[in-house]
C-alpha cells in the first residue's frame, strides 16, 4: 500500500515538474496540423503516436529546463520551490527521465515513418537546447518560440512522411505567438534575471518596452495567420476563429486595465488555452468539411 502511495506521489510529482498542464499550448496546433494533412481524422495508430511524441519531446525539454536551470530556481523567489531546488525530486532521476522520454520519442517516431525516425535525435537535442539560451542572449524567448512552433510540422511529417509549407507557415504563427507570450512571463522574473546575469528581454529592456515587443510578436502572429487563410483559402471556419482571437488579443495587449504582472500571466495563461483551440477549431473544421 505504501509503495502504491510513493508511486501515485512520484507521477504527480514528475507531472507537475514539467507543468504537464502548459501540453495544451501547443498540442492544438500539432492536431491541427495533423487533421489539415491526413483531410480529416488519420488512423487511430497514427494519432495515438502523435500523441505520444508531443508528450515525450515536451516532457524531456521541460525536465531539462529544470535541471538546467536549477542553481538559478533555487536564488529566485518564484521558483525555489521547484522540485529539485527544494529537494522533491534528485538531479539523477530528473537526468534518467529525461533519457526515458528521449528514447520514447525516437521510439514512436520510428513507429510512425523513417523520415519522422531520421529527424527525431537531432529534434529531441534542438528542443533540450533552448534552456541554455537565456545564458548569452535575450533572443531566447524567440528560440522558445521555434521549439514549440516545430510542432505543427512535426504531426504533418508524422501523417505524410515528408514536410510541406503549410506547417511551417502555422509553425511560425505558433512560434510568434509563444515568443510574445514568454517575453511577458519573463517579466516576472526581471530583478532576479539581472541579478543572475540571465537575459531576457524584460531584464534587457524594461517592462514597458518588453510589453510593446510582445505586442508587435502578436501583431506579426495575426498577419501570418490572415496570410494562412488568403494563401490556402481556409474558409469561413478559419476566419472565425481569426476574428475572436483578434479581439482576445486586442482586449488583453490594449483594454486591460490592471497593471499587476500576475493578473497578465494569468489572463495570458487563459488566452493561451483559448487560442490554441480556437486554431485547432479553426484548421480542424476546414480540414473535416473541405
Amino acid at each position: 500500500m505504501e509503495q502504491s502511495a510513493h508511486t501515485t506521489v512520484s507521477i504527480f510529482e514528475y507531472a507537475h515538474l514539467v507543468r504537464f498542464s502548459h501540453t495544451l499550448f501547443a498540442l492544438p496546433f500539432a492536431l491541427a496540423s495533423m487533421f489539415v494533412a491526413a483531410n480529416g481524422m488519420p488512423s487511430v495508430e497514427v494519432l495515438l503516436l502523435i500523441l505520444g511524441c508531443m508528450f515525450a519531446a515536451r516532457n524531456g525539454a521541460m525536465a531539462f529546463n529544470r535541471l538546467a536551470d536549477a542553481k538559478f530556481d533555487a536564488q529566485n523567489p518564484r521558483t525555489a520551490k521547484r522540485h529539485i531546488p527544494a529537494g522533491l525530486l534528485s538531479r539523477k532521476s530528473v537526468a534518467v527521465f529525461i533519457v526515458v522520454n528521449g528514447v520514447a520519442f525516437m521510439f514512436f517516431a520510428w513507429l510512425l515513418n523513417d523520415f519522422a525516425f531520421y529527424c527525431s535525435a537531432p529534434l529531441f537535442l534542438f528542443l533540450l537546447s533552448y534552456s541554455l539560451w537565456k545564458r548569452f542572449s535575450c533572443l531566447s524567448h524567440f528560440f522558445l518560440g521555434i521549439a514549440i512552433g516545430a510542432s505543427p510540422l512535426g504531426a504533418w511529417i508524422a501523417v505524410r512522411g515528408e514536410p510541406a509549407v503549410f506547417p511551417a507557415v502555422l509553425g511560425v504563427m505558433l512560434a510568434l505567438w509563444m515568443s510574445g507570450f514568454d517575453i511577458i512571463y519573463a517579466s516576472q522574473d526581471i530583478e532576479s534575471d539581472r541579478k543572475l546575469n540571465l537575459h531576457s528581454v524584460p531584464a534587457k529592456f524594461g517592462v514597458n518596452k518588453a510589453m510593446k515587443i510582445s505586442l508587435w510578436c502578436h501583431i506579426a502572429m495575426l498577419c501570418v495567420a490572415a496570410f494562412m487563410g488568403l494563401w490556402w483559402s481556409l474558409g469561413v471556419f478559419w476566419w472565425i476563429a481569426y476574428s475572436l482571437i483578434f479581439c482576445s488579443l486586442l482586449y488583453i495587449h490594449l483594454f486591460r486595465k490592471s497593471d499587476d504582472l500576475d493578473a497578465l500571466n494569468r489572463d495570458f495563461f487563459l488566452a493561451n488555452i483559448a487560442i490554441s483551440f480556437l486554431v485547432l477549431a479553426g484548421l480542424g473544421l476546414y480540414a473535416f468539411f473541405s
